[in-house]
């Protein structure tokens, strides 16, 4: 809705189409066949593209009652996402008849994400795109896109508050916990963080993530680990925040990535996982990471729990399975040469299991967890006092670049010039997933497997 805001706030005048009721101040219309798809949908060819049709002319229904006619610009959020097995072939339809679409991608499902991919179905073509990141960018011009009819439009960030006379003394981790998030990993920056304090993770786990979530909290309850789960169920994240010595972050993958910004607006520093391709973004406007690491490396000796190379090995060939693909050979190859060429190994790129095995080590070994802290000197950061200044530098850049003036001005630019320039291309489905299926940044945590 940020984006709804700021548009309304520019005189722009929109309206807002879904296909369940929502709770808005803006104009909005509600269109049969535009909500999730039910369980178990499976359509005929024939059938689905008369679905399609009766959607695309229910979108355009609403939009003649708005204003007598398609608005200047139709812009759709995560289509790419199959979440409606009817919009991508509703949005061909709208396409051909004229409409300006401007498909918004914050997600792709060629990442790793065979359960939400369009199997069968092509990409629509000749319109403009946009997307939240460059390295999507990046890749989308390199299965395909023209620089005329893509873009890059960051998200707004919304200052955040923090209560003032409350004692510090939590590691926060703003954060759903769901598997991509890599929670295991928060369990084990747990153990490096001064005493008396604690790691506190602010929500539970959406419903398909609830039972690894839960093995989490037991796991952490059977060591004594000093974790809070659920922090922010029965605290509002202004006390939260007030009661932060730092924030974490151990996603492995992000759109966006709002946890790399929040925290500074609230006068909290950051510490914890690099996302490489989400954090280069942001230093381009001028933010500072200081104590922010690409990879928590530890010896395989330490894993208890199976064989990496073997599970993502199988991890690799299952989710090409999913994509109707074989695993090429030199991915296998890739992949092996990558795992083999050393005795350590990125801890955020195992699964719950080994995960769980390294951190039982480090509790029961003294000399283990030393050698951790040895081979990852970020870790004994962790209990540094924050840097005010940079806390207020990051702040502002924050505020100057990815607050509502500067986001509807990007907004803006962005639909003049679909309204302006006409393309032709089409993104090769084929392309993107040679592009994202990089065996070398295969974490198991960040498969989407249900």
């Amino acid at each position: 809705m940020n984006q709804a805001r700021a548009l309304t706030g520019a005189g722009v005048e929109l309206l807002i189409i879904a296909g369940e009721a929502a709770d808005t101040v803006f104009p909005f219309a509600l269109v049969e066949g535009l909500d999730y798809d039910p369980p178990g949908a499976v359509y005929s060819h024939a059938e689905r593209e008369e679905r399609a049709r009766q959607l695309s002319q229910g979108i355009l229904r609403a939009m003649d009652e708005r204003w007598g006619g398609p608005a200047d610009v139709v812009h759709v959020h995560n289509p790419l996402i199959q979440k409606n097995s009817l919009l991508l072939p509703a949005l061909e339809v709208l396409g051909g008849s004229g409409v300006r679409l401007l498909l918004q991608n914050h997600d792709l499902a060629e990442d790793y994400r065979p359960d939400v991919y369009n199997a069968g179905i092509e990409y629509p073509q000749n319109c403009h795109y946009a997307v939240i990141n460059s390295r999507d960018y990046n890749y989308l011009l390199r299965a395909g896109l023209k620089s005329d009819g893509l873009h890059l439009i960051p998200n707004e960030v919304a200052a955040q508050t923090s209560s003032a006379g409350l004692e510090r003394s939590r590691y926060l981790y703003p954060v759903r916990a769901i598997r991509r998030k890599n929670i295991g990993e928060a369990l084990l920056l747990s153990l490096f963080i001064p005493k008396n304090c604690t790691v506190a993770v602010t929500l539970p786990a959406s419903d398909r993530d609830n039972k690894r979530y839960s093995r989490w909290t037991e796991f952490a309850r059977s060591l004594n680990a000093p974790v809070e789960f659920g922090a922010g169920i029965n605290s509002s994240l202004a006390d939260l925040f007030g009661s932060t010595v730092c924030a974490i972050s151990t996603s492995i993958k992000e759109g966006f990535g709002f946890s790399f910004l929040e925290p500074w607006t609230a006068g909290c520093a950051l510490a914890g996982r690099r996302i490489d391709y989400v954090c280069s973004d942001f230093e381009q406007a001028g933010v500072h990471f200081d104590r922010l690491y690409s990879s928590l490396n530890i010896p395989k000796k330490y894993i208890t729990a199976g064989d990496p190379r073997e599970k993502m090995e199988d991890a690799i060939r299952r989710i090409y399975e999913s994509f109707s693909l074989a695993a090429p050979e030199h991915v296998m190859r890739t992949l092996k040469d990558d795992l083999d060429g050393s005795e350590n190994i990125d801890f955020g790129r195992l699964d719950e299991e080994m995960q769980e095995s390294v951190i039982r080590t480090l509790c029961e070994d003294a000399q283990a967890k030393r050698r951790i802290a040895e081979m990852n000197p970020m870790l004994e950061k962790l209990g540094e006092k924050q840097n005010a200044d940079l806390v207020e530098a990051n702040r502002g850049i924050i505020q100057k670049y990815y607050g509502r003036e500067q986001i509807t001005e990007k907004l803006l630019k962005m639909y003049t010039s679909v309204m302006g320039k006409s393309v032709r291309h089409k993104i090769s489905k084929l392309a993107l997933l040679d592009l994202y299926l990089d065996p070398r940044r295969l974490y198991l945590v960040g498969i989407s497997d249900g």
